[in-house]
């Protein structure tokens, strides 16, 4: 394969010699468009076939071992059909000065074709043992005529598609590597010299067609540095533009937060102390800001990401910075994914202020509230919508609640300075830009999570954040006793479930995706919700919630469990992470194997949320030694950063549930377990712009990164 026509970076696949519109449609399925494409799609793994062995010391290869390569003259070639399955075999003799080897090709007939007698090869594939003595079986083969690009070297295999094979890949990106000169090495000369890093140039012609070992790994080095450098440099240079803004400065109101807490029926842990003084410094421009005489009216916007397990106390700690807003007199907004989470959340700070001089409002689709709270009692008001974004606009809400309603254009804040959200995955960068313009003045920004992420990964991922983490759980929360229930064992679960009901508790039941077509595992919780209710609880009321519901049927069904008009509610994973419901004591998971360790423990989070003794019984089907022992850290471990931990350990960063919503599983070659490279990446973006190394080629491979 040769090049007609001058080959850039941007020419489009289809007009590179070789590839054609049909083959170009079948690039396109592995998200290859362009040369650029084509020299960003990286090989998964190489084959080991640098070593050209004698034929007569060749030994068969057994299971995991690399194949062999042997150069050698064709003594015979033939093809025939086999006569029972009626294949085409295509058999050769090949022989090199030591000795002769047989090959065979199953279902290549062409292969007589191209291959001649007293043709010379080079010839790399697995031997095993056939009827006939030893096989090279199915193995490539090019003429030994010039450059070897599948055998006599370490070949690379890359991801695939049907009808792309690996020697059609390799072929196509040998004829156009010659383009990787034009590029600029984005990367400023100082920082790869500091960090070793190869040139981009090189390590793009080393990655795939390696000249050793060594040199392929220092090109995987410098390729997995360019992507996390890239991401912890957009995330610096989104703080700064973000810290240019100017929000309204909150100053620390003690005796509100004393008295708040005092009347709160627990203690706060440490790390909600330590969160809260994080938050209050923040809002006050720093800790200097808070011994400043008053002067200041205006500081750098917060922008912090509130991370705690489930059941950790992330909305007092929230609760405390809207009450100190209020008093500020200034407005709060409190951005929840769903009405029932909304709901939910409206109910627990109403009740926590009580007492306070404070008006509270609820805006969803469905429900429109207005509560004011005073020293001496509060009064619920339903109003209409127009009425409530009115008294919005006039400042005379402290508090609003609700859901993507709030990002509605009509609603407006006459002094908005602080906005919260809730489970802050749930929404895109545009929603959280659209709330930030909803008033005059910019608002300070409490994101929160209830998805554990080790700390290394919160680097990655929120480096355009500042970190508050809640690690401790309130005292006395009881555990939730997790089981592992084998498959003899389940009608015994089944009884034990039916006695937590009798007994006027609830359950959760959560069903996997079983078949990737049915992506959001409507099918599986469908078949599983018949099945309990015809065989296994037919006297019980059963519900069922997965996610082609619309909405409002969702919030229907998980209201009546709520109000406990159903016994159990057989899900998919869609179940909120913070719907409450405390008289829930079991949390059945079916096909528990299917599940991350901290989605898994995102489940069991859902009951114990009450003092009954609750329960999560992992049902698995599968006898892996491995699977079992995985699972059974879930009896062991009750912290959801550990299991976390443990997650990226065993089953690396795509099963993090924070990963796969940010996106960071489109990594080619970078690993989200490598902390030192996180670090080293994190260092140099900060060091281009302490320094001033922002170039031009810099600037426009970011601005690349945003387009893809």
């Amino acid at each position: 394969m040769g090049e007609l026509k001058r080959v850039g970076l941007e020419t489009p696949l289809k007009e590179v010699y070789g590839v054609g519109p049909k083959m170009a449609k079948r690039l396109e399925k592995l998200g290859l468009f362009s040369v650029c494409d084509l020299l960003y799609h990286f090989p998964n793994r190489y084959e080991d076939f640098s070593e050209i062995v004698p034929i007569a010391h060749l030994r068969p290869t057994s299971r995991g071992e690399k194949g062999v390569c042997v150069k050698g003259r064709v003594l015979e070639i033939k093809t025939e059909r086999s006569p029972k399955k009626r294949l085409y075999l295509t058999f050769a003799l090949i022989s090199d000065e030591t000795g002769s080897v047989q090959a065979i090709w199953f279902r290549q007939p062409y292969i007589s074709r191209v291959l001649k007698k007293g043709e010379e090869a080079i010839f790399a594939g697995r031997l095993e043992y056939g009827s006939d003595g030893l096989f090279l079986v199915n193995p490539v083969y090019e003429k030994a005529l010039g450059g070897m690009l599948h055998t006599g070297r370490i070949v690379p295999v890359y991801p695939e598609t049907e009808g792309v094979t690996s020697k059609y890949l390799r072929r196509l990106v040998w004829s156009v590597l010659p383009s990787r000169r034009e590029m600029v090495d984005f990367l400023p000369a100082q920082i790869r010299d500091r960090e070793q890093l190869m040139e981009l140039k090189e390590a793009l012609l080393q990655i795939h067609f390696p000249e050793s070992w060594q040199k392929m790994e220092k090109a995987k080095e410098r390729l997995a540095f360019d992507e996390l450098f890239l991401i912890q440099l957009k995330m610096l240079l989104l703080r700064t533009k973000w810290q240019k803004n100017r929000a309204p400065k909150i100053r620390f109101e003690v005796n509100w937060v004393q008295k708040l807490v005092a009347k709160l029926p627990f203690k706060l842990t440490n790390a909600q102390r330590r969160a809260a003084w994080e938050i209050i410094c923040d809002l006050a421009g720093g800790k200097e800001g808070l011994k400043e005489d008053g002067k200041i009216e205006t500081v750098p916007p917060m922008n912090r990401l509130l991370e705690g397990d489930v059941g950790s106390g992330k909305t007092v700690v929230a609760a405390i910075a809207i009450l100190v807003v209020a008093h500020n007199h200034f407005q709060s907004v409190f951005l929840a994914p769903t009405e029932v989470l909304a709901i939910q959340h409206f109910r627990n700070l109403v009740k926590l202020f009580e007492g306070f001089q404070i008006s509270v409002a609820l805006l969803t689709q469905g429900k429109k509230e207005l509560v004011q709270i005073s020293a001496s009692g509060s009064s619920i008001e339903k109003v209409e919508k127009a009425d409530l974004v009115r008294l919005l606009k006039e400042g005379k809400v402290d508090l609003v609640i609700g859901t993507h309603a709030l990002l509605e254009e009509e609603v407006f804040f006459k002094r908005l300075a602080l906005a919260v959200i809730d489970e802050q995955h749930r929404f895109g960068v545009k929603q959280r830009a659209a709330l930030c313009r909803k008033s005059e003045t910019t608002p300070h920004l409490l994101s929160m999570s209830a998805t554990p992420i080790p700390r290394t990964l919160s680097l990655a991922l929120y480096g355009d954040l500042d970190l508050s983490i809640l690690d401790e759980m309130p005292k006395g929360r009881q555990k939730v006793v997790t089981y592992l229930v084998p498959p003899n064992k389940r009608d015994g679960a089944y009884q034990f479930i039916r006695k937590q009901i009798k007994e006027g508790h609830q359950a959760f039941v959560i069903c996997p995706l079983i078949e990737e077509s049915d992506r959001l595992g409507v099918k599986a919780a469908k078949e599983e919700y018949e099945r309990l209710k015809k065989e296994v609880f037919s006297d019980l009321r059963l519900g069922l919630l997965h996610g082609r519901m619309k909405s409002k049927e969702k919030e229907e069904v998980m209201g009546r469990f709520q109000r406990g008009e159903l016994d159990i509610l057989v899900s998919t994973a869609v179940v909120e992470v913070g719907v409450d419901v405390p008289n829930a004591t079991v949390m059945m998971i079916e096909g528990a194997e299917r599940f991350g360790l901290a989605q898994l423990h995102q489940f069991r989070g859902r009951v114990g949320r009450s003092e009954y003794q609750s329960y999560c019984l992992l049902f698995t089907e599968t006898g892996s030694a491995a699977v079992v022992n995985r699972l059974k850290a879930l009896m062991k471990i009750y912290d959801g950063f550990r299991l976390a931990e443990k997650d990226l350990e065993m089953r690396g960063p795509g099963e993090l549930a924070g990963v796969r919503q940010h996106g960071f599983w489109d990594l080619r070659m970078a690993s989200l377990r490598d902390a030192k490279m996180i670090e080293r990446a994190r260092r140099a973006a900060k060091m281009v712009l302490e320094k001033r190394l922002l170039s031009t080629a810099l600037k426009e491979r970011l601005e690349g990164m945003e387009r893809e």
